[in-house]
């Protein structure tokens, strides 16, 4: 049976730019099609700080989510192989099922769920509270299982913080190992060790890279330590020597097989071709919305991706074919993924999690989360 659940739901309801208002919204009673999650732990990704500064006119951010289903209609339960009680992953799309990139398995690439989308309900995290029944938001008590939701079975055992770091691993995951094309042996760099990075470094290791290099400031000494423990054979610091030579000495001379780009620094598009062996891959995946032209030299050097023949792929987001691969590792317990999740708040203060986030809150953190 569905849990008594209350009338209300309290939501974090982002408003005017760095603006949030805590909310008590209707809680809806699902339909056959559709389900409710009682949110135990919704991870803060960058792009929600970029949207909070943007202003978003009512909206519920929060886009990795995991908690329990409270409420369940029976053709949901059965679409989605779940039932009352278990903990689930959400991810953040809503695609429409039908176009050609969701018949190919590319949903995330679906106009119905891109952001800001072809359809009232684009995905969770991006959708107003005046589309109905409006919970689409992770920072919130509750969150609406709308009938196109991808959802993914956790488990009891795991922690839902450390469960919440499906998304940054599943991306690292999809773009080193699948769009990349790492073969077992190949040299992996890896420029920026946020979440994402760090989950880059994890997947790289995990599918047999000979030998993975972190590259990042200083100032995110922590990072780079941490890198070490889910795979990293070197760390380069960026500030502190060149980071291409230190590259390049790692290897050889050679350069990497693969360098995957992660962050919006100016110039380090150029840092990239250049710690790239011959024919390497070159990942571009910048995450931090609104920033990354700052990374593009004006003098990008077109010449040497074509003489040294290097592929540039652009990589953007995750799918359930890596989403699950990524939930293995977490529960298997093989690293140790509690040292990311430095960081939890209630609902109720989710504005001082975003701003922890984007390192306005005075204080250090690697993996934030909100949730119960």
């Amino acid at each position: 049976m569905d849990e008594a659940l209350p009338e209300r739901a309290r939501a974090a309801v982002a408003e005017g730019p760095g603006t949030t208002r805590l909310r008590d919204l209707p809680l809806p009673r699902p339909g056959a099609d559709e389900g409710l999650l009682r949110v135990e732990a919704t991870g803060v990704c960058p792009t929600d700080w970029e949207r909070y500064l943007r202003g978003c006119g009512g909206v519920i951010l929060g886009h990795e989510t995991v908690g329990r289903v409270t409420a369940l209609g029976e053709r949901a339960a059965a679409r989605w192989g779940v039932a009352v009680g278990d903990r689930i992953a959400v991810e953040e799309f809503l695609p429409c099922g039908t176009c050609r990139p969701c018949r190919r398995g590319d949903y995330r690439l679906c106009r119905a769920a891109g952001d800001g989308g072809g359809t009232p309900h684009p995905g969770y995290g991006r959708t107003p509270v005046a589309s109905r029944p409006g919970l689409y938001g992770g920072f919130s008590d509750y969150l609406y299982l709308h009938p196109r939701s991808v959802v993914h079975p956790v488990g009891d055992t795991v922690d839902p913080r450390a469960a919440t770091l499906f998304a940054p691993l599943s991306s690292g995951i999809r773009w080193v190992v699948r769009q990349a094309r790492l073969r077992a042996g190949d040299t992996v760099v890896v420029l920026g060790t946020g979440r994402q990075g760090l989950g880059c470094v994890l997947a790289a290791h995990e599918a047999g890279a000979g030998t993975v290099i972190a590259v990042g400031p200083a100032a995110r000494w922590q990072h780079l330590h941490l890198a070490k423990h889910l795979g990293a054979a070197h760390v380069v610091f960026r500030d502190e020597e060149a980071a291409v030579d230190g590259v390049r000495e790692l290897t050889g001379g050679r350069g990497a097989d693969i360098v995957v780009h992660l962050t919006p620094e100016p110039g380090t598009v150029a840092e990239a071709v250049a710690m790239a062996a011959d024919r390497a891959t070159v990942v571009l995946a910048a995450p931090d919305e609104g920033r990354i032209p700052a990374c593009l030299p004006e003098d990008f050097p077109y010449d040497t991706v074509v003489r040294r023949e290097l592929r540039m792929v652009g990589a953007h987001g995750h799918d359930h074919r890596s989403v699950e691969p990524a939930l293995d590792i977490i529960r298997s317990g093989r690293y140790p993924l509690h040292l990311l999740t430095t960081h939890h708040f209630p609902v109720a203060e989710t504005d001082l999690a975003l701003r922890t986030v984007a390192g306005h809150s005075g204080e250090h953190a690697l993996h934030v989360s909100v949730g119960a």
